[in-house]
């Protein structure tokens, strides 16, 4: 165990954050709130930054393992560590491997050795997954932006919908993105475990799974991210034997504790948010989840991105 793993005695600090952009949560504190929470390991979503322009110092002395993707101004996944990790896996061709005062871009081997999904071969390049075994306990953090997706065709009426219709183009490539993610999680899960790690799944899944993850649940039924055909995948992830949705099991009859809100209007104010950023962890794991819930911050204001901190203690 890390020292500073010892200094939280015994209890391992997870967070996952989804930054809406580095460089814009910098100027808003992230690294304040990345020194205040004293975090251990922190998986990151919508880095949304190029290697060359990550801002100085904003990841004060943390390891960083960051996969940028190839798309301009978009997505970008990372992991944060104390130590630097045994072994970094990603799906695209290079992750950024830097130690506090450093900086060198390894070439990292796809996830699960070249078995990647068919479906998720599309999207190697656009920077949603990246997987570290940590150094100082036996486990696998993975960092996962799931893509937003859209409406199915049938569902698509012009007039009614923020954006253009498309066919159902989006709703399509999401589908595809589940069908194979799926098996990749039986893969990573099933390969830490043969390595003696447990594993843990972070980030954005863009789906609230059930009515106690979003307040307008009754008016959300045909909107992205609650379809129910979105919903009973993230069932099918879940099981006593496979992955538990650690901050349900800490909070099992709670509406909430709700991750992202729009900027628009009121809804941060009035609390109308979503949950759709997750801690899966293997069942052993879950079970050593004392402590856990969103840092929501006390005004629209003090925000730092859309998303909120999502922080577990760990009793390992």
């Amino acid at each position: 165990m890390s020292q500073h793993a010892a200094y939280h005695h015994g209890v391992l600090r997870i967070a996952t954050f989804n930054v809406n952009g580095i460089r814009a949560t910098q100027r808003r504190g992230f690294d304040d709130w990345l020194a205040r929470r004293e975090c251990d390991v922190v998986a990151l979503q919508e880095v949304r930054c190029p290697v060359p322009l990550l801002p100085d110092g904003v990841f004060r002395d943390y390891h960083l393992a960051y996969d940028a993707g190839q798309l301009s101004g978009r997505n970008g996944v990372a992991v944060l560590t104390r130590e630097a990790p045994v072994d970094v896996r990603c799906w695209g061709a290079g992750v950024l491997v830097r130690a506090p005062g450093d900086s060198h871009v390894e070439l990292a081997e796809p996830a699960e050795g070249g078995r990647l999904a068919r479906e998720l071969k599309a999207f190697a390049t656009e920077g949603r997954y990246l997987e570290v075994d940590l150094a100082d306990q036996p486990l696998t953090v993975a960092s996962l932006y799931l893509p937003k997706g859209g409406l199915p065709e049938h569902l698509q009426v012009p007039g009614r919908m923020r954006e253009k219709p498309d066919g159902g183009a989006k709703y399509e490539r999401k589908m595809r993105f589940l069908r194979g993610f799926a098996r990749h999680l039986t893969a990573a899960r099933r390969a830490a475990a043969a390595n003696g790690r447990e594993f843990l799944v972070m980030g954005d899944f863009n789906i609230a799974h059930t009515r106690q993850d979003l307040r307008n649940w009754r008016t959300s039924q045909r909107a992205e991210g609650f379809l129910p055909e979105e919903r009973e995948w993230f069932a099918s992830i879940l099981g006593a034997r496979t992955l538990h949705d650690v901050v349900r099991e800490l909070h099992p009859g709670a509406d909430g504790p709700y991750s992202w809100w729009s900027w628009m209007g009121q809804a941060f104010d009035k609390d109308t948010g979503w949950r759709i950023d997750y801690h899966l962890a293997s069942p052993t794991l879950a079970r050593s989840a004392v402590s856990g819930g969103t840092d929501r911050e006390h005004s629209r204001e003090a925000r730092l991105s859309d998303h909120a901190p999502v922080v577990v203690d760990y009793d390992l």
